[in-house]
C-alpha cells in the first residue's frame, strides 16, 4: 500500500474521504513492521490487537478527531496505561504504568492509533541507539549504521515507513540528530510548550517531547494537538498555542535568516553537510530572504555546560531506582540494604548510564557544586542571552538561525561506542538549543555517498522561545523549494 509512504495529513484525509479504512491502513503498517522491523529493531513492543480495535472504532464513527485513524509510534519513555514502559533498560523491564503521558493521551484523544513503543538509548542516554538493553535500532538507509539517538527507534520507524508519525524526546538533540541521520523531519518545541507529565525523566530542565514526521505540516499539527497548559506539569507553560496547520504555508514577510559565525567549524563538517547548508542559504536568498551573520559568543561552552548539568540532573532523577522502591531488584542474596541497592543498580543499569551517573554525582558532591554545577547554570544563562539578542524582535533580530544538525551522515555501529567523548561531540550543534529552552527543527537536505551507500544529511533551523509558529513557516519555505520531500529509505 503506497499510502504508508504518504504524509500524516494525506493519510488522515484519505481515511476521511473513504479512500481507505483506518483498519486497512493500520494493518498495512502492522504488516510492514512484521516484514521489516526484524532487521531494523525500531520497536520494543507492538500492540496489534489494541491498534486494530482503535482503528475499527474510527471506521465505525465511534472515535473522531483531527487524527482519526492516523498511526503513531511512541518512544519507550512515554508512560502508557497499556503495554510496558522500560526506557530500553533492564532496570524497568516489565514495568507497567498506571497512567498515560499527557502528550500521548492528547494525540489519542484526537483519534490517533498507537502501534507500539519504539526503542531508545537507555534512559535517553546516547547518540546512536546502541546503549539499548533490547539491542538497539538500525538505520533503514544502511543497517550497518546507527539511526542516531537517543530517539533512534522513533527515527528509524519513521524513515522505514513503519508509522505515519512517531514521538521522541529531545534533551540535547535526541530528536534532531536522529532525524538528520534518517532523513526525516524532527521537531523540538520550546521547553514548556508540551507537557512532560508521564515522560520518564532524564534531565528535567532540558527534556522536551517532540515529533518525527514526513513534513513540516505534520509536525505543526501534532504539536498543536499536544501543546498547552497541563495541571499535572507545573513547568508546562500556560500560553496560547498559535500553531495552525493552515498558517504553515504563509511566508514570513521580510524574512531574516541568521548564520552563526561560531558554527563555522573548520574541517569539522562532512562536505555534504556543508554543501547542504550552503544550498539552504542560496535557497532562502533566492526567495528574497536577508542572510545576516549573528554572534553567539558563548557557543563553545555549550558542550561542557550541558554535560555537567544534564548528568547532575540525571544522577538525581535515577537515584530513585534503588531495588527497593523502584526498578530491578537483584536475586543475589544479601541482608545489607546498601549492598542490595548497589547490586540492583550494577545489574539494572548499562555502562553509559553508570558513567553519566558517576559524573553527575561527582559534580554535585560536597565542595564541587559551585565549581561545576553552579558555573554551568551561569553559562546556560549566557547562552540564552546570546540567542535572545540574535532574535531581538525590538531591534534588527533574525526570524530563524540556520546551521547544520550534525557534523556528518550516520556512522557505523560500534564505531564510537567505546569513545564517549567523540560520541558526546555529536551534539555540538544541538545542545545549546536545549540549554536556552528554545525551539529547533531538522529538515532533510539530501544525501551523501559514503562507502557506496546514500546516507541522509540534514539542516537545522532554530527559533526563539515559543516562536514555533514562525519557525515552522520558515521551515516550510525550505521544504517547499528544496526538493527533498520525497526522500525515502530504500527498504520498499
Amino acid at each position: 500500500m503506497e499510502l504508508v509512504h504518504a504524509t500524516l495529513t494525506q493519510q488522515r484525509d484519505a481515511i476521511a474521504r473513504g479512500d481507505v479504512s483506518a483498519v486497512e491502513l493500520t494493518q498495512a503498517y502492522l504488516d510492514r513492521i512484521a516484514q521489516h522491523d526484524p532487521a531494523l529493531g525500531s520497536y520494543h513492543e507492538v500492540f496489534p490487537e489494541r491498534a486494530l480495535k482503535t482503528a475499527a472504532a474510527v471506521d465505525a464513527g465511534e472515535i473522531t478527531g483531527p487524527l482519526a485513524g492516523v498511526t503513531l509510534g511512541v518512544k519507550d519513555l512515554f508512560c502508557t496505561d497499556y503495554g510496558t514502559t522500560t526506557c530500553s533498560s533492564k532496570m524497568l523491564a516489565g514495568y507497567r504504568s498506571p497512567f498515560t503521558a499527557t502528550a500521548v493521551q492528547r494525540l489519542e484523544d484526537a483519534g490517533a492509533v498507537v502501534l507500539g513503543k519504539t526503542v531508545m538509548d537507555e534512559f535517553a542516554l546516547g547518540s546512536s541507539c546502541e546503549t539499548c538493553a533490547h539491542g538497539g535500532a538500525r538505520n533503514p538507509w544502511d543497517t550497518d549504521r546507527v539511526p542516531g539517538g537517543s530517539s533512534g527507534g522513533s527515527a528509524a520507524a519513521m524513515a522505514g515507513s513503519l508509522a505515519a508519525a512517531t514521538l521522541g524526546t529531545d534533551t540535547g538533540g535526541s530528536i534532531r540528530q536522529p532525524a538528520a541521520l534518517c532523513g526525516v523531519v524532527g521537531f523540538k518545541p520550546s521547553y514548556g510548550r508540551v507537557s512532560r507529565y508521564g515522560m520518564v525523566a532524564c534531565a528535567s530542565s532540558l527534556d522536551q517531547a517532540g515529533t518525527f514526521t514526513r513534513s513540516v505540516a505534520d509536525a505543526a499539527l501534532l504539536t498543536k494537538l499536544m501543546a498547552g497548559a497541563d495541571a499535572n506539569d507545573n513547568t508546562c507553560a500556560d500560553r496560547h498555542v498559535p500553531e495552525d496547520l493552515d498558517a504553515v504555508d504563509t511566508p514570513v514577510p521580510g524574512l531574516r535568516i541568521g548564520l552563526p559565525k561560531q558554527y563555522v567549524l573548520e574541517g569539522a563538517n562532512h562536505p555534504a553537510v556543508q554543501a547542504a547548508v550552503d544550498a539552504a542559504c542560496a535557497l532562502y536568498r533566492d526567495q528574497g530572504a536577508e542572510l545576516v551573520e549573528v554572534d553567539l559568543p558563548h557557543t563553545k561552552y555549550g558542550i561542557p555546560a550541558y554535560y555537567v548539568q544534564m548528568t547532575a540532573e540525571l544522577s538525581s532523577n535515577l537515584a530513585r531506582y534503588d531495588g527497593v522502591h523502584y526498578g530491578h531488584r537483584t536475586d543475589r542474596p544479601t541482608t545489607d540494604p546498601a549492598e542490595l541497592t548497589a547490586l540492583s543498580r550494577e545489574e539494572g543499569f548499562g555502562d553509559e548510564v553508570k558513567r553519566r551517573i558517576m559524573l553527575g554525582t561527582y559534580v554535585l558532591s560536597g565542595g564541587y557544586e559551585q565549581q561545576y554545577y553552579d558555573r554551568a547554570l551561569r553559562v546556560r544563562r549566557l547562552i540564552r542571552n546570546d540567542f535572545d539578542a540574535a532574535f531581538d524582535a525590538q531591534g534588527a533580530g533574525v526570524h530563524a538561525i540556520l546551521c547544520p544538525t550534525t557534523t556528518g551522515p550516520a556512522f557505523k555501529r560500534g564505531e564510537l561506542i567505546d569513545d564517549p567523548l567523540a560520541m558526546y561531540l555529536n551534539d555540538v550543534y544541538t545542545v545549546n538549543v536545549n540549554l536556552a529552552g528554545i525551539c529547533g527543527i531538522s529538515l532533510p537536505a539530501g544525501t551523501a555517498q559514503v562507502d557506496g551507500s546514500a546516507l541522509p544529511v540534514g539542516v537545522q533551523l532554530i527559533g526563539p522561545a515559543f516562536g514555533e509558529q514562525t519557525l515552522l513557516q520558515v521551515a516550510r519555505q525550505y521544504e517547499q523549494h528544496a526538493g527533498h520531500t520525497e526522500l525515502r529509505a530504500p527498504i520498499g
